[in-house]
């Protein structure tokens, strides 16, 4: 009945733009139980979604209603707020300028100042903006590395970082209060001209892109190395291309079909680097014009992948994990040969994210913390930090490829993060070194470190539901050994950990010190599986995986 009911009214609604409303009166009986079955929920990570009309779905009157929610909150903090304003950026994909238009007219309506950039930009260049203009909050529209079906929305706070639980629970009650029919009083240009809207001056960027460079670590490195760089159709391509030419690489070679943004991402279908489909046609360049590396950038480019070439020719792809143990082993190694390592450097980690970081950080005397999933919490740290000067942050990373070096951006980022792996592969192949060559090094001085992830989709209220019911089961069951290997200890972070927080995430730890986690997707339909093994013996680790994924697919007949 409610489905029916939320149905009707938004057949109702006049502001539904037509391609929404011939959606609307053309759904089937199952379109119309997945746009309507819920609203989609406002969180840490703010709103994610498909594409299309309903309440469980991304569109105009969804971003006006979570718009309206950010404004009242705003309002509560009184006129200076309202004046420092919000900053809004958006990426490539399908309605996201519309949708950026929506967001900044209902928060004018509301009295607030918006600031907007000239057009595309990555995600962490908002993050730069929201310190730079000192603004209270902003806001990006993307959906970063999901399929070409959804958009997203995503709220920052005046520290730069993605809002936290507390804030967005306010949002929320605020969005509560109003209906889908909230919409700004005048249009995008009326605003404009009254002069609530602005665009964001050039230096801001310019001072962005000087602060990235500066985090150069070397410069007398093989500035010739040959590079294949793509950005996955997003908005990449100009930032990480300026930031290599500025650092002297030249030899680099852009996918052209995958170079100017294009919201379907036809060339590379699920724009996701992650997963080493999306590096087919780099890969094949990369043989053509033989790269030493490749490097791609998700569509709001705040992650980046990296494959790069071993000894023999082969095209290695590295896992999140890896690269950030590259990184860190690069960046900490050569600081502190240089003497600029401070003394109380500290980096961070997500909980779900490899230890071999934290066995590097302390064989350079750095601190490892760790924190929950999401760089919100990463850098939650950073700005703590920021207030109290205990720590001096470093770097921040997790296993999801994404990197943040420096302190001028709290977020992930890409464009940082594609020109220090360029710097760190031209270092290695100064010295005769490729990074596969490196990685060995680190495996042989800290241990080796297996790892696994498995994501399992489950769409849908059913898929929500059989989510819910393996996480509750897990909880009223936990496994206690896996073959040969006993559970020593079980953390439910529902529970709450002292110095990190609560999560649904479950973290089981191994007799041998192979650790598995289970995690829902905060912001994706699935149940992630993350697994870590150590042993001398690489196959043995490699065994040890099978064992723990094995075990928990066929406990949960997900096979």
């Amino acid at each position: 009945m409610m489905i029916h009911d939320g149905f009707n009214q938004w057949r109702k609604l006049e502001t539904l733009c037509d391609e929404d409303r011939k959606k609307l009166l053309n759904m089937t009986d199952e379109e119309m139980k997945d746009s309507f079955y819920q609203e989609l929920a406002f969180g840490t990570a703010g709103l994610r979604g498909k594409i299309g009309p309903g309440t469980n779905r991304m569109n105009e009157q969804v971003i006006a209603r979570a718009t309206r929610g950010l404004a009242g909150v705003i309002e509560k903090r009184g006129q200076k707020a309202m004046d420092c304003g919000v900053a809004i950026a958006w990426d490539v994909r399908e309605r996201s300028e519309r949708f950026m238009e929506v967001a900044a007219s209902m928060l004018a309506s509301c009295g607030i100042q918006v600031h907007i950039f000239s057009g595309i930009r990555p995600t962490p260049m908002l993050s730069f903006a929201v310190r730079e203009l000192r603004t209270q909050a902003g806001i990006v529209v993307t959906a970063s590395h999901n399929p070409k079906e959804y958009n997203g929305y995503k709220v920052y706070w005046k520290e730069g970082s993605q809002i936290r639980d507390d804030i967005a629970d306010e949002i929320s009650r605020e969005i509560a209060k109003f209906d889908y029919s909230v919409w700004p009083e005048k249009s995008f240009d009326e605003y404009k001209d009254e002069g609530f809207i602005h665009i964001i001056d050039e230096a801001l960027e310019e001072k962005y892109y000087a602060l990235t460079l500066a985090k150069a670590v070397e410069e007398d490195i093989k500035k010739d190395i040959s590079i294949v760089y793509t950005p996955l159709n997003g908005t990449g391509n100009l930032p990480v291309r300026r930031v290599f030419k500025a650092r002297g690489f030249d030899n680099i070679h852009l996918v052209e079909e995958q170079t100017e943004p294009d919201s379907s991402f036809k060339s590379v279908g699920y724009p996701n680097p992650e997963d080493f489909k999306a590096f087919e046609k780099a890969l094949a360049l990369g043989k053509e014009v033989d790269a030493d590396i490749l490097i791609a950038t998700d569509p709001d480019c705040d992650r980046v992948a990296l494959v790069a070439k071993d000894a023999s020719g082969e095209f290695i792809p590295f896992t999140g994990n890896q690269t950030g143990a590259l990184l860190l082993e690069y960046i900490l190694s050569r600081r502190e040969v240089k003497g600029d390592l401070p003394a109380n450097g500290a980096v961070v980690k997500s909980i779900v994210t490899g230890d071999i970081g934290r066995r590097i950080c302390d064989h350079f005397g750095v601190a490892m913390f760790d924190a929950l999933t999401g760089f919100k919490n990463i850098c939650a740290l950073a700005n703590e930090w920021d207030d109290t000067g205990a720590y001096e942050f470093l770097f921040g990373y997790e296993e999801s490829i994404g990197y943040v070096y420096g302190d001028h951006v709290r977020d992930k980022d890409a464009v940082v993060t594609s020109m220090m792996v360029a710097e760190m592969a031209a270092y290695y192949l100064s010295i005769d070194k490729r990074l596969p060559e490196v990685l060995g090094e680190i495996f042989k001085a800290y241990g080796y470190q297996g790892e696994k992830l498995l994501s399992v989709v489950k769409e849908g209220q059913e898929g929500q539901a059989l989510i819910q019911g393996i996480m509750a089961d897990l909880r009223e069951n936990p496994i206690s050994s896996v073959e040969s290997l006993k559970v020593e200890k079980v953390v439910d972070y529902a529970e709450g950990v002292e110095g990190i927080g609560t999560s649904n995430v479950l973290e089981y730890r191994l007799d041998d010190g192979s650790c598995f986690f289970v995690r829902p997707s905060g912001t994706e339909p699935k149940i992630k599986l993350y697994i870590y093994t150590n042993d001398k013996d690489e196959e043995k680790a490699k065994e040890k995986i099978e064992w723990i994924e094995s075990a928990v697919l066929r406990r949960f007949d997900l096979k």
